[in-house]
Parts: C-alpha cells; structure tokens; sequence
C-alpha cells in the first residue's frame, strides 16, 4: 500500500484545495500526478474523502513559496477545455490542474463581500500555489472554472508573465450543447448568470424585469455573450502577446496546429515527438468527462440529432442573440486568434 508522503509546501502533489475562511488557511489534499488523470474537476466528488490534507495559514504561503511560470486556459463553457488541458498534460512539458476549487472559493469569498484587498490576497497565494512546477522543465497550466473569468483580469495582473489562452464554443454550438445536456444545463445556465449579474459583468442594456422573460436558451445566450464581451476586453486590453483566443471548432478539426501553436504561446519544452504524441492522444478520442471512446464523428453525430430536435428554438434564439450583440457592438468573433 502507498503511503503518502510527509507534508512539503514545496510538493506540488499536495493540492491547495479549499480556502478556510473561519481561520485564513489554506486546506491542502495530498493527489499525487496520476490521480489527477482520473479527476476530470478537482473536486471532491472527483477526488473523493480519503486522503490526507494539512492546512496552512495563507501568510505562511505568501512568505514561503515565491511566484512561478504559469499559464492560464479561461474558457465559456462547453467548448473542449478539459480535452485541451488533457492534451497539454504530458510529463516533462506540461501539467494541467482542471478547475481547483480553491479558486472557486475565492469567487464565493468575494461575493459574500470580502474587501478587494483580501480578494487579491487570496489570490495571490492561491495562483503561486497552483503554479508550483511537478517536475523540473515542466510549467503548470491552470484552468478555472468559467465562474472565475469575471476575475480572469486579477489572476493575470497578479501573475504578470502568465500567457493565457480564452477558449469559447460558437453559440449555436453552446446552445445545442445546453440542449443536448437537458434540464439540469438549463438550471445551469441559470445559476451561471445569475453569479455573473453579482459580479456585474453583464452589460448587454437589460433591466433586471427582462430576464425573467427570457426563455432557457435567451438566458443561456445571455449568459454567453457577457462571457465573449468580457473576452474582448481582456484580449483588447492586455493584447496578442499575452492572450490568444481559440473556438472549439478549430480545436477537434486541427489538434496538431493548435496544440503546436498553445504550447508556443505558453512557452511549453515541447518537442515533434511531444506533439504527435500529445495530437494522437486519448483526449481526442475519450471523452473528456467519462473517459468513455468518443471521437470527432460521434460528437458531430450527437450534436446534429441535438440540433435537430431543437431546431426552431435555437434557430429563434440565435437571430435574438445576434440582434443583441449588434446593440452592443459585441463582434462574434475575438481578436488575438491562436491560429491565424
């Protein structure tokens, strides 16, 4: 039986996993590198209870473990990230931690209120924690939650040299993805706004009364488009050096040239045998979240039947949407791409 290893803040197998808010630690859970190929989220539900954690006070992390080369992978939702993390995940290149729920703390911390000074704090600690290499030549990519993009801009003015990748599926793909996902998506979509209207990052010209007459799929839109503005702002503001943009479409129809040209920006040791390697993997053709065979074709199948059945309202929504970027001046597509 493995036993696991005495504490080290220097360990990067010892996951930051939860802040504690009651005392300003930081909870650690010991996954060790193989574990995290199993763990799609880095959840508990993923992760599971038995395993051994330590906590530490967030001044002592501060004192102790210093900024590293880290990137970060934001995404919308929907769009392909865990397969692109995955593919980036390859020892002695890369190591992809798939949204730590440390960092989803932080959203909550903030929402109930904590002072900004506190919030970047937290964050602070938080991203040099997550940055902490597994191996030597190896450089940490970070994808949170899309919860976390209305504080993508402090993670990446906190982390200075970090280059960030902003993933995003096309609309129409988002909406038959809800679709295809059923009731549970559509409260998810819900919810998802719901946060975003207290982080107040929708600013689309709706009174509060509208959105209760928004149908699933409008507020999914909704939801959606707040995301792309906030891409554009992001990539506007800190420009082409810094943040690439990506859609999932070209992600599954060219994985070679996007994986060669995310491990360039991100600045990864990656070699031809690297990329192959990492183009022929399993992330593209397992899915993501079950592990289960899955490829390009049954996905393109799954989505037409999707697509079909639900034809009319996303044919509705779609010129709804696309009415209300042009309102907003919201072009569809963002600047920066990775491939040109």
């Amino acid at each position: 039986m493995n036993q696991t290893p005495p504490f080290a803040l220097a360990d990067a197998a010892w996951l930051p996993h939860r802040h504690v808010e009651g005392t300003d630690r930081i909870q650690f859970q010991y996954v060790a590198r193989a574990d995290h190929r199993s763990a799609p989220f880095l959840t508990d539900e993923n992760l599971g209870d038995a395993r051994a954690r330590h906590a530490v006070p967030v001044a002592d992390c501060l004192a102790a473990v210093p900024p590293q080369p880290m990137g970060f992978l934001f995404h919308s939702a929907f769009c392909g990230s865990t397969l692109l993390l995955s593919a980036l995940d390859r020892p002695g290149v890369a190591m992809g931690l798939s949204e730590p729920v440390l960092l989803n703390d932080m959203v909550g911390f903030r929402r109930r209120g904590a002072p900004p000074a506190a919030v970047a704090r937290l964050a602070d600690s938080a991203t040099r924690l997550l940055a902490r290499p597994f191996a030597p030549g190896e450089r940490v990519i970070v994808k949170p939650s899309n919860i976390l993009n209305p504080l993508a801009e402090l993670l990446l003015a906190l982390r200075g040299d970090a280059p960030a990748i902003l993933l995003h599926a096309p609309l129409e793909t988002f909406l038959v993805s809800v679709v295809r996902k059923g009731l549970w998506c559509r409260l998810w979509v819900r919810e998802l706004l719901e946060g975003f209207l207290t982080d107040n990052i929708v600013n689309l010209g709706f009174a509060p009364r509208d959105y209760f007459r928004q149908t699933d799929l409008q507020v999914a839109a909704t939801g959606w488009l707040a995301q792309h503005a906030l891409f554009h702002q992001l990539a506007g503001k800190l420009g082409s050096g810094r943040v690439r943009t990506l859609d999932s479409e070209r992600l599954t129809r060219e994985p070679l040239a996007v994986l060669t040209a995310a491990t360039r920006h991100y600045g990864l040791n990656a070699s031809p045998t690297d990329l192959a390697a990492m183009a022929g993997g399993p992330a593209f053709t397992r899915h993501s979240k079950s592990g289960a065979a899955f490829d390009a074709a049954q996905r393109a199948e799954e989505y037409a039947e999707a697509r079909q059945a639900h034809g009319d309202e996303i044919d509705k929504v779609m010129v709804w949407a696309q009415a209300v970027a042009e309102a907003n001046g919201l072009a569809m597509d963002l600047p920066h791409p990775l491939l040109g």
